[in-house]
């Protein structure tokens, strides 16, 4: 199974949020750690569309 995650785009946004400039890297257990999170925010939003008899996922279920 493909992740969604994908760790270039880790990288760009890191850069893009870290605005003094002080990390350089991201390590390699931070894609699988995000991977894992975002699992968890997803399962629990479509239990929350379930629960409201919706078939589509929303952004307020996140």
């Amino acid at each position: 199974m493909t992740g969604i995650i994908v760790k270039s785009q880790i990288r760009k946004k890191v850069k893009e949020l870290d605005e003094e400039g002080n990390i350089r890297n991201v390590a390699e257990e931070v894609e699988p750690a995000l991977e894992k999170k975002v699992g968890e925010v997803l399962s629990k939003a479509i239990e929350r569309a379930k629960a409201n008899q919706r078939r589509t996922l929303l952004a307020r279920d996140l």
